[in-house]
């Protein structure tokens, strides 16, 4: 097992957030969410950045197959999901490294992968 790193970055879909489950206002925008640790947490991103600019809605829910895409380079972020651009940040909060690339998923959730493909620039 690997030593945590102590700063990264972090993508993350919230498939009950989706647009197809009909989710209650503001839910509806927070499908996608960016944070980076340890500095720039997705509750201090909302509140310093109330216009939501760090998560976005997207046309995904539960119980489906999700195609996920990021292009990320320098401080840009691009997340896109079955197919279409959701969610482009030009300014993310922590210059991207070179080195590992995690896949998570929440306690309780059941989760699978497939086709994973990761193209160096």
């Amino acid at each position: 097992m690997s030593t945590p790193r102590r700063a990264f970055e972090s993508v993350y879909l919230r498939p009950l957030n989706g647009r197809k489950t009909n989710p209650p206002s503001r839910r509806d925008k927070r499908a996608i969410q960016y944070f980076a640790y340890p500095d720039w947490k997705f509750d201090r991103l909302r509140k310093e950045y109330p216009d939501g600019r760090y998560e976005s809605g997207a046309d995904i829910a539960d119980d489906e197959w999700i195609t996920l895409k990021l292009d990320i380079d320098d401080t840009r972020v691009r997340v896109s999901t079955n197919g279409k651009e959701e969610l482009a940040l030009t300014d993310s909060k922590a210059a991207p490294e070179a080195g590992a690339i995690g896949l998570w998923v929440g306690r309780g959730t059941e989760a699978y992968f497939a086709n994973l493909r990761i193209t160096p620039r």
